[in-house]
């Protein structure tokens, strides 16, 4: 994982090709797997292999899309910039890609249908960045110490994602809103909370929106070891 959003460099002033998924599947640092079977897109990846390697993960608005997904449904704003750090063509013209986020972006306008003498398939857009920010303030470092805590000796000790951001947390190498990526996609799950962190430029504000969701993990593991999961029989799980 990089430490640093800017070693992957971004031309806002081209078009950005666009790959829309139901929810957000990727979030800034970041690394998933994707495949890619439709036309549209494998040519969108041909494409994007031939330049910078890179798309952006958009994010359907609404569900007009299960019924639209072949047009252009709408979509929301906020999107990340995934740049390709390894793919597989398959015989038959399928990719096998492997994503890595690189930052968070804002559509500012969709470029109208290409031509027929153009013959592109895929949606793009004009994009913006959004919270590419220098600094960080007293607040980000101060996440830091209450984040070890929280992890290391409260029921989230308990969760299999903390013991790798404690680590990270240990390394100076790892400056703090790059730990708060990681735990955002590692322990944020709920779909409107993962886009809320997506679409928030303030880190700041993004602190807050990660302490609100680890402290309703927090609650649900409570409640799960309260069952005093150790004494049943096995084959038992909690709900």
């Amino acid at each position: 994982m990089s430490s640093d959003e800017h070693s992957i460099q971004v031309n806002f002033a081209r078009p950005m090709p666009l790959f829309p998924l139901e929810g957000v599947t990727l979030l800034p640092q970041q690394v998933v797997p994707l495949h890619i079977f439709e036309p549209r897109y494998r040519q969108m990846v041909e494409r994007a292999l031939d330049g910078s390697g890179q798309f952006a993960m958009a994010t359907f608005e609404g569900s007009a899309w299960k019924q639209q997904y072949h047009g252009r449904p709408p979509l929301r704003p906020a999107v990340c910039v995934a740049q390709i750090i390894e793919h597989e063509r398959l015989p038959d013209g399928r990719f096998n890609l492997l994503l890595q986020g690189v930052c968070r972006a804002r559509i500012v306008s969709e470029m109208p249908p290409a031509p027929p003498e153009e013959g592109r398939l895929y949606r793009q857009a004009m994009l913006e960045p959004i919270g590419i920010e220098e600094d960080h303030s007293a607040i980000v470092d101060a996440f830091r110490e209450r984040l070890a805590d929280m992890l290391e000796s409260g029921p989230l000790s308990k969760h299999t994602k903390s013991g790798p951001i404690v680590e990270c947390l240990k390394n100076d190498r790892f400056p703090t809103p790059v730990i708060m990526e990681l735990v955002s996609f590692l322990m944020v799950g709920d779909t409107e909370a993962r886009y809320a962190l997506l679409e928030e430029a303030d880190p700041d504000r993004r602190v807050a929106l990660i302490e609100r969701e680890l402290g309703d993990l927090e609650t649900l593991v409570r409640k799960a070891l309260a069952q005093k999961p150790e004494d049943w029989p096995k084959g038992c799980s909690w709900n």
